[in-house]
């Protein structure tokens, strides 16, 4: 029957004895395994200590894959001995004993990491300082305590401050339940990945159903010999946490996931994070299925599977540094995301704006030949410094806040109308053109 021996400090080993053996002979293994003298341990089963040495395995209650928790014996009279400086020193000796523990304190209190591993008196020190501190804080609040106990029922500020410590205590039970029950919700989730080709260059997609465009770096564009078909007259700025520079649209390369060659359209937009996010439009554009039961992506029946964390590139495995959570504006997928346009100032608070980072609007209604107005100012004309003004795309409906105040003209548009367009494409040639009449209507009919 095989067993799991665990000590406190999380070190597990899987031993197989047999059901017979007495545990005497099961403690000189635990030696073997564990370098902890006999004579010092103590075994626990289902927090029972297992005291009969003369004792089987199997007399003792002791079942395959149970788990016996090993502990060493504490010499007499050392917890009446253990001073501050004994217990910081053995603090110092598990932080730098767990490489994670001690990532995670340099990230928030480098000092004191920095003494952990090069000067155990400062270290000392400051954990000592810490202690009292600690000690002083729970004080204060055992006191506070009490004075609301003792306070007039009928305080208003009294209420309050019972109130407010009832919502931190009924926090802290919350986390110490979700802890207890579902400790996984406290892990990191790895983001999807998958491996692709572009234009025959291997690259690893980040898969985001949250991002409403597919963007690719313009260095990654550069190396799948595709920025000649970059297009600038989609440039733009994405906004949300921060900003980030869209330099064009490549309309169409081919995209290999699979076995299965696919069309696809990228927006390339500076920024340090992710080199290809694999978005929203392309995944609803090929029927794409995010199976999460079986960790793929479904693509026409054939399953492509998500990358482990291991396989992931460089600059998407998490490093407990505590420093590099937002790399840019894209990155992690979980900032909020703005539109294309960088002249917000004119929406009304209705206006939609995409949920993610990265989305780039459709220029829906658009002609086939003008170029969204949050992006004219990449097109030549007199007025190409006032082209931008405009955020929304062309064709479609004009906001009250916007038709209060005519930018153009009736006359001018009432020329484009007669050619044969809307007023609402006459409006939006002319802020693309930055008033010129003669420009706009080159536009419509180019």
């Amino acid at each position: 029957m095989r067993i799991h021996l665990t000590y406190d400090n999380g070190e597990v080993h899987n031993v197989d004895v047999d059901g017979s053996m007495e545990l005497e002979n099961l403690m000189a293994i635990v030696e073997a395994e564990m370098n902890i003298p006999a004579a010092q341990q103590v075994l626990l089963h289902n927090g029972v200590e297992l005291n009969e040495k003369s004792k089987s395995i199997t007399s003792s209650g002791i079942r395959p894959d149970d788990i016996l928790l090993v502990r060493r014996r504490s010499p007499a009279g050392s917890n009446t001995t253990r001073t501050p400086e004994s217990i910081a020193e053995t603090v110092r000796q598990q932080i730098l004993a767990d490489p994670w523990m001690l990532q995670q304190l340099s990230s928030q209190q480098p000092e004191l990491a920095n003494a952990a591993m090069n000067d155990p008196a400062t270290f000392q020190r400051m954990y000592l300082d810490l202690e009292s501190r600690r000690r002083e804080l729970e004080e204060r609040q055992r006191q506070q305590m009490a004075a609301l106990g003792s306070a007039d029922p009928f305080d208003i500020d009294a209420q309050r401050r019972i109130e407010e410590e009832i919502r931190k205590q009924n926090i802290a039970q919350n986390l110490e339940n979700a802890m207890e029950y579902h400790p996984e919700s406290f892990g990191r989730v790895v983001m999807l990945y998958i491996d692709t080709e572009v234009n025959g260059h291997k690259v690893k997609a980040f898969v985001d159903s949250g991002a409403q465009a597919t963007i690719m770096s313009p260095a990654l564009a550069e190396a799948c010999n595709i920025m000649h078909l970059l297009d600038e007259r989609f440039a733009g700025i994405a906004q949300g946490v921060g900003t980030a520079k869209i330099l064009g649209r490549v309309h169409s390369a081919q995209m290999k996931i699979g076995s299965q060659f696919l069309p696809c359209s990228f927006t390339i937009m500076e920024g340090k994070g992710v080199d290809l996010l694999f978005g929203l439009d392309m995944l609803k554009r090929h029927q794409a299925i995010i199976d999460l039961e079986k960790n793929v992506l479904r693509i026409h029946g054939e399953e492509v599977r998500f990358l482990s964390e291991h396989e992931l590139p460089d600059k998407a495995r998490w490093e407990a540094t505590g420093s590099g959570d937002v790399q840019s504006p894209v990155e992690g997928g979980s900032a909020a995301q703005g539109s294309v346009f960088n002249h917000s100032e004119l929406l009304d608070d209705k206006s939609s704006l995409s949920p993610r980072l990265g989305a780039v609007h459709p220029p829906g209604g658009l002609h086939p030949h003008i170029p969204p107005a949050g992006i004219a100012a990449s097109v030549p004309g007199p007025g190409a410094a006032q082209a931008g003004r405009s955020s929304a795309p062309i064709g479609a409906p004009t906001s009250t806040t916007a038709s209060a105040v005519p930018r153009h003209s009736e006359e001018k548009i009432k020329m484009l109308e007669d050619l044969g367009v809307s007023r609402a494409e006459a409006i939006a040639a002319l802020d693309a053109s930055g008033g010129n009449a003669d420009a706009a209507a080159s536009m419509l009919f180019q």
